[in-house]
């Protein structure tokens, strides 16, 4: 699961919204629906990532098992803001209009190209290798320790490396498959002790009425 709608924007982005609140209580909801039960959950440790977390068994209210919980540094999420200043000329302003906004992405994308082809170094961030030894890490482990269903919850740059990492992907597809992935939205891959192969990409079904229409967001 994506994390629900952050802060973008505010001083603080690693800090889920009202509304990412309610997407993620949502969520936990919709697996209760389900019936579905959980070996174990993993996050990364941020705090969008545990608060996501936390709204989902607010949802489950206790009608769903979760089992136990792991913080997986390796399932954080890149960091845009570095990734900009590797190649911005000045510093951007805060994104206040929707100029800025598309300013904003469109530097991102090209910083994000940059750093998955080894051109660019992003102060304090790990090179985009070792960002997918982190992502392909939890997944190695989650094969080896477990054999039902396991909760992953993380950001939307981790889980287009996973999807990326799986399908073969380019660069440029897994960073178009990054800025595709929605708030609070299920990935499903199914995995063996030797592999995972992905069954599901990006899905709202928890979402899927028309009273949660503007309950979907991107960043």
């Amino acid at each position: 699961m994506r994390h629900g709608q952050a802060s973008f924007g505010a001083d603080d982005y690693d800090q889920l919204s009202e509304l990412g609140t309610r997407q993620s209580v949502r969520l936990g909801q919709y697996l209760a629906e389900k019936g579905l039960q959980f070996e174990a959950a993993y996050s990364g440790t941020l705090k969008r990532h545990t608060q996501t977390l936390d709204g989902i068994r607010t949802g489950l209210n206790q009608a769903t098992s979760i089992g136990p919980t792991h913080a997986w540094p390796g399932l954080n999420e890149y960091d845009g803001e570095a990734v900009i200043q590797a190649i911005a000329p000045h510093p951007l302003q805060r994104p206040t209009t929707p100029e800025l906004y598309r300013e904003h992405f469109r530097m991102l994308r090209d910083g994000l190209t940059q750093w998955m082809n080894g051109v660019i170094s992003p102060k304090g961030m790990p090179t985009y290798d070792e960002f997918v030894l982190g992502v392909t890490s939890a997944l190695d482990h989650i094969r080896k320790q477990h054999t039902g269903n396991v909760l992953v919850v993380s950001s939307g740059g981790p889980i287009s490396t996973a999807v990326g990492h799986l399908l073969g992907t380019s660069p440029e597809t897994t960073i178009e498959l990054n800025y595709r992935i929605r708030n609070s939205s299920i990935t499903e891959f199914v995995f063996t002790p030797k592999r995972h192969t992905l069954l599901t990409y990006n899905g709202l079904p928890h979402l899927d009425r028309a009273e949660y229409a503007l309950w979907i967001t991107y960043a």
